[in-house]
């Protein structure tokens, strides 16, 4: 099994908040608004991996962030 070239995040609706939970990596983060979410989960995730040996965490070089919106069609 190849590494994986893919982190996955989900982004949700909070109470009053974005908040950002990646899948692969332990990083949750939150902003105000998406804009803000996203750079705060990039950002977040880019400190995690900094100085880790991201094939040991089974991740190929340079991967990228894929991030997938959860709508609660209840508040739609």
């Amino acid at each position: 099994m190849g590494l994986q070239r893919t982190i996955n995040a989900i982004v949700r609706r909070g109470e009053s908040l974005y908040v950002a939970e990646c899948l692969e990596v332990a990083v949750v983060t939150q902003g105000e608004t998406l804009d803000e979410t996203l750079a705060n989960l990039r950002e977040a995730v880019g400190l995690h991996l900094e100085g880790e040996d991201l094939e040991a965490l089974g991740l190929a070089p340079n991967p990228a962030l894929l991030v997938t919106m959860e709508l609660d069609l209840a508040r739609a």
